[in-house]
């Protein structure tokens, strides 16, 4: 209900007024309005004299009840009434506000005042109930909401898109129903252009005319970014005095109620103030001359006015700056156009409902564009882009194929007019200033430009209303000398060609700047710089001989394309890097390529790659990688994980639908033709994928290619509807294909079948096969026992993780006692074994002639389980190389099995008994045996056996006699630093061949560390250690580095968590990187390898 303008012809000049009671009656919703008649009539009845008629009462709208009120009551006794209503009804907020507003009022009126008010209420407003002030605010905002139209955008488009904003207005300070307070800073935060400062200043014309925040804040005030950049110095009541009528009286006053204020800052992406000032320089006091950027900070961090609240707009690219300023907040993104506006929007902007459709549909196969349009004024650039060139006859689907494109077109668009005439062109140095100001604007996330700026880039008031002229830039209406163009797309398409033109116009007197390499621009990602993506994207778009030859018409200028060596000279820097491999940076680089549309170039950019790593949940994820594999000629690994559910619009016109279908079906075929056109593709990771039927069909049919010569195929975490009949065909039908791993994948007792009638094909050369987390149980080992007597090429199964249980270990027992098995290796971790499946694997041991690596980690063995394994070991027909017994639930007992099974055993070189409660006990039985000469125990893993510095004595004489003995990890036991010292002391003797050891979680602290580095100085042989989880110090890592630095150091990895310790260790330890680029320090220094002990990790 609009009430304000009405208010302006009330006459009274009393605070104690109908008009004063209407503003507090006006805040009362339909409910408490109700409850306030009803206690009305029963004070007037409790009175013993009913002074106004019910009748009237029941009727009355807010302003009828002020009158009503008036008349039957005097001035002071209708508020007193009202006031004794609000403290009833429980509206602490509105009673606490009338109150003080009355003693206010008495106090500045004074008793003689206030009558005389009372006798003159027909003559003039009342003095500062906030009437005025809101009033002026309606003025000030209705004229810039209806001057602020740009390029010919509809003049009610914004207004409607805010309109179906109410609803989030209202909420913005609502109680958080997880915490249940009350937000005292909100930040609005969304893409330039998406209607963020549209919205802040309807909310502030709501509250002025009584429809928003009307019993959250007595007074709004509006900061403006562009109006406080151009301040200096001032007081902070000064900077919010600019609205504030005389008549109002003086703002002080309400200043003493920070509670009521709310504060909008808008636009705070704008701010140019580093926000660099410690929090105990900042100001309290709001009547303090300081510079502008300090009250800011000020009321930001809630120094100043801590109990206001504050509603802060700003770009999505600068909420990193601004979170760090505030104690606590809540955000919201305004996302733009919803889906359904922006299709509405498109009908309304076409009149011809199948063009209509037509734009639609192209701008759905892009998108990026798509996504664009939830901006208003973009979407009306691309609409108006489209239609010009429908007009001219061009083919809008070329226009609609990348973001280049179609703001190409509109560019070169500005500078023709609707007669067919040019305007004034820019110059070549105009353009080139121009270009120069938005790539160092891009960069610095500025888009607000002062006459300062543009004379700092040479770029005088003429050559502006160049630019101006042709609505390239804009001048703000509102604010003085403040610049922008017309939009950020528009900015960053100019900061792309600065890149373009740098080259073709020789070098500068100017120095150089860090912008200006490319280099660094092109190493940009999303996660770090998202500021820097759109124009990186619209760079390699302009890569485009097409492209370029447009703009040099349009601006009668030359482009160098020599950038396009330089970009694939850095392309063939980065497929050597070993960073290079995460889906972030290989489908962000897929999108800059695909906008080049330049296929020569792709094909010259993606030889250089081997590697890369892609997750696609969506259908331009799709087009764009399917469009630069298909030019990748030298890749050798692909890794994909890929959702097709995610890439259809179920809610799409059936028409529309089934082009996406067909986009992707036709999308994904280009995609799989990799498996055949690629001829040194050697391994596919298609994990975690989401494959319909027909998508796997396609994907089966070129595995199944003569011409794929694919070796590894990992489909990890996959749905097999048709029981691996398809993957098991293609096991016979390609024979390149030797490693296959399901892990995850709901294979079931069907699907195993189905892959051992492949296996026992003579056509399948399957060698390594994992089956790890398939759901299996005892009855798929007769399968699996019948194809490993009949393959011959199976060597590696990993069965892992399957309740396969006893019974049917003995199934595959059976298997591996049979000569025509080939298995060389088994991983059996966590599949419930207990001791009587030992039996089984105790006979097998001793008559199988391949079987060289077996895992039973993770299973119930016992000591009793261990010392039938053990006895298998003794027997001389046992050619077992590596036995992995982690977590086998035995203890020290079994020492003394495995002790004398070590005397015997002349083949075992690797024995993991990790997670064990061996104890020192059980490990000094061991060390027996590690010291005797025939022991030939190359790799032993004890990490986690609960051992002490007391067994330290006896793991040194076994590393001093046992000259095999390369590696010894002995992680998360308690040595501390007394039984690493007796370590360390071996580890120097000339005798001792460790090569690697793990001492992480040991207890260690910075009192070994001067041990172990004189170890590295002196060690030849120790290239591995690591020492994570261990609290070192700084002092530690000191002593430590003296070794490191040494030449005489031959350490290639350390274990060690950098981002552990403070900055000077940080320091020490790239600085000994630096001086030594052999050594490799990480946090994860487990490197899996299928050569040694982590075998059954590998697959």
């Amino acid at each position: 209900m609009k009430t304000w303008d009405k208010m302006t012809d009330l006459s009274s000049s009393s605070f104690f007024s109908d008009f004063g009671l209407l503003l507090y009656l006006e805040e009362l919703n339909k409910e408490e309005f109700k409850k306030f008649k009803l206690l009305l009539k029963d004070e007037a009845m409790g009175a013993g004299d009913c002074l106004i008629p019910w009748a009237e009462v029941k009727k009355a709208k807010r302003e009828d009840l002020a009158n009503l009120m008036k008349k039957h009551y005097s001035g002071e006794q209708a508020w007193d009434v009202a006031l004794k209503l609000l403290g009833k009804m429980n509206l602490k907020d509105l009673y606490e506000r009338a109150k003080a507003e009355i003693n206010w009022a008495a106090q500045t009126m004074g008793p003689d005042n206030t009558r005389a008010g009372e006798a003159q209420d027909d003559q003039e407003t009342v003095l500062g109930d906030g009437t005025e002030y809101r009033i002026q605010i309606q003025e000030k905002f209705c004229i810039m909401r209806n001057r602020k139209c740009l390029l010919g955008e509809p003049k009610d488009f914004r207004h409607e898109i805010a309109e179906e904003s109410g609803e989030l207005l209202e909420q913005l300070f609502d109680v958080d129903v997880k915490t249940g307070e009350q937000p005292q800073t909100v930040v609005l935060q969304g893409a330039a252009g998406v209607g963020k400062t549209t919205l802040v200043r309807k909310a502030l014309l709501d509250w002025a005319q009584g429809n928003l925040f009307h019993q959250k804040f007595t007074y709004i005030f509006y900061l403006n970014a562009r109006e406080i950049n151009q301040l200096r110095e001032r007081s902070f009541v000064q900077m919010i005095s600019k609205d504030w009528p005389s008549t109002e009286g003086p703002i002080e006053r309400i200043m003493s109620q920070p509670n009521s204020l709310l504060f909008i800052i808008d636009s705070f992406d704008e701010l140019n103030f580093a926000f660099e000032e410690p929090e105990f320089a900042l100001c309290e006091d709001w009547t303090q001359v300081h510079p502008v950027s300090f009250l800011m900070s000020s009321l930001l961090r809630k120094v100043m006015l801590p109990e206001s609240s504050l509603l802060v707009t700003t770009r999505l690219t600068a909420c990193k700056k601004l979170k760090p300023l505030l104690k606590s907040q809540h955000s919201v993104e305004l996302l733009g156009m919803s889906e359904d506006a922006r299709e509405e929007y498109i009908y309304q902007f076409f009149e011809d409902k199948k063009l209509a459709l037509q734009v639609l549909d192209l701008l759905r196969n892009n998108e990026m564009l798509f996504s664009m349009c939830k901006v208003p004024l973009v979407c009306w650039v691309i609409c108006t882009c489209l239609a010009q060139q429908m007009q001219k006859g061009g083919d809008i689907r070329l226009t609609c194929k990348t973001t280049t494109a179609l703001f190409t077109c509109y560019i070169s668009s500005l500078f023709t007019q609707v007669d067919g005439s040019c305007p004034n062109l820019p110059n070549q140095t105009q353009l080139k200033r121009l270009c120069h100001l938005a790539a160092k604007g891009v960069w610095t996330m500025t888009h607000v430009f002062y006459r300062d700026n543009l004379r700092k880039y040479g770029l005088t008031k003429s050559d502006v209303s160049v630019f101006l002229d042709i609505n390239i830039l804009q001048k703000d209406i509102e604010y003085e000398n403040c610049y922008e163009f017309t939009h950020l797309h528009i900015q960053e398409f100019f900061a792309a060609m600065f890149y373009m033109l740098k080259d073709s116009w020789g070098t500068t007197n100017c120095p150089s700047q860090s912008f200006e390499d490319l280099k660094l621009l092109l190493e940009s990602n999303s996660l770090r710089d998202p500021h820097l993506m759109q124009m990186k994207c619209f760079l390699f778009g302009l890569l485009n001989e097409d492209r370029v030859k447009q703009l040099e018409e349009t601006f009668n200028c030359k482009m160098s394309l020599e950038i396009k060596w330089k970009i694939l000279q850095w392309m063939k820097i980065l497929g050597k890097s070993e960073y290079f491999s995460s889906q972030l940076e290989c489908l962000e680089l897929f999108h800059c390529l695909y906008e080049s549309q330049d296929e020569a170039f792709i094909s010259q950019a993606m030889r250089y790659l081997q590697k890369v790593v892609i997750d696609i949940y969506g259908k331009t994820h799709l087009i764009v990688s399917s469009f630069c594999l298909k030019h990748c000629q030298g890749l050798q690994t692909i890794k994909l994980s890929v959702v097709f559910e995610k890439m259809l619009n179920l809610s799409s016109p059936a028409e529309t639908w089934q082009r996406d279908i067909g986009c992707i079906t036709h999308c994904w075929q280009d995609l799989c033709s990799v498996l055949h056109t690629n001829e040194h593709l050697r391994e596919l990771d298609l994990c975690h994928s989401n494959l319909d039927e027909l998508a796997m069909k396609t994907f089966y049919q070129e595995l199944r290619h003569p011409n794929c010569k694919l070796q590894k195929l990992l489909l990890r975490f996959l749905s097999f509807p048709d029981d691996c009949q398809n993957i098991s065909s293609s096991l016979t039908h390609n024979q390149n294909l030797m490693h296959l791993d399901l892990k995850g994948s709901d294979v079931g007792e069907s699907g195993v079948k189905s892959l051992c009638e492949a296996l026992k094909h003579p056509d399948c050369k399957l060698q390594n096969l994992s089956l790890e987390s398939c759901n299996l149980t005892t009855l798929c080992c007769l399968n699996i026992s019948k194809a490993l007597v009949r393959s011959q090429s199976l060597v590696f199964l990993n069965l892992s993780t399957n309740n396969l249980l006893d019974n049917g270990v003995e199934l595959l027992c059976e298997a591996l006692r049979h000569p025509k098995c080939h298995l060389e290796r088994l991983s059996l971790e966590s599949c419930g074994l207990t001791v009587a499946g030992c039996q089984d694997l105790s006979l097998a041991l001793t008559s199988n002639k391949k079987l060289t690596h077996l895992c039973l980690a993770d299973n119930n063995l016992g000591d009793d389980g261990l010392k039938l394994v053990s006895d298998a070991l003794k027997h001389p027909q046992c050619i077992l190389q590596s036995l992995v017994l982690r977590r086998c639930h035995f203890t020290s007992l079994s020492g003394e099995h495995l002790s004398s099974s070590l005397l015997y055993n002349k083949r075992l070189t690797h024995l993991d008994l990790g997670s064990n409660w061996l104890q020192d006990e059980g490990v000094k039985l061991l060390c027996d045996v590690f010291r005797h000469p025939s022991c030939n125990l190359q790799e032993l893993e004890l990490m986690g056996c609960v051992l002490t510095s007391a067994c330290c004595q006896d793991l040194a004489s076994a590393i001093l006699n046992n000259p095999n003995l390369r590696s010894l990890d002995l992680g998360n036991n308690d040595l501390q630093d007394d039984g690493v010292k007796i370590l360390y002391e071996a580890l120097r003797h000339p005798n001792c061949n460790i090569q690697k050891l793990g001492l992480a979680y040991c207890g260690l602290t910075s009192f070994c560390c001067q041990d172990l580095s004189s170890t590295l100085s002196s060690n030849q042989r120790l290239i591995k250690i690591n020492l994570t989880q261990n609290t070192l110090g700084c002092e530690g890592i000191m002593k430590l580095c003296e070794g490191l630095m040494s030449p005489e150091c031959k350490l290639q990895v350390l274990g060690l968590c950098k981002e552990a310790f403070d900055a000077e260790a940080q320091k020490l330890l790239e600085a000994v990187q630096v001086s030594n680029p052999h050594l490799v320090i990480k946090q994860d220094c487990n490197d899996h390898n299928e050569e040694d002990g982590s075998w059954w990790q590998c697959f």
